[in-house]
């Protein structure tokens, strides 16, 4: 069984918000979730610069400021389920 439901000891969990959440995506099954396509692309806006762009995968940076965003399997779907890591927040190369 999965153990990324928000009972799990690791805290966040899929209806986390924030960085709390994207940080739960880049973590859930050892990294392999968050590169993976979403099952419809969103057209969400950059909670940094406001830039409208195409969320493919459910961890990606906005391609006009680099902000990263995320959203959780069960609310792939749910463009308002998006997520921001905040403006200092770095992926780790």
């Amino acid at each position: 069984m999965c153990d990324c439901g928000s009972g799990n000891s690791r805290g966040g969990g899929p209806y986390a918000t924030g960085r709390e959440l994207v940080e739960f995506v880049l973590a859930a099954h050892g990294g392999r979730v968050a590169c993976s396509p979403l099952p419809s692309a969103l057209q969400v806006e950059c909670q940094e610069c406001g830039k409208d762009f195409v969320l493919r995968t459910f961890v990606q940076g906005c391609p006009s400021c680099g902000g990263v965003h995320a959203i959780s399997p069960p609310r792939a779907s749910d463009p308002a389920a998006v997520q921001y890591a905040g403006a200092d927040f770095g992926v780790a190369a």
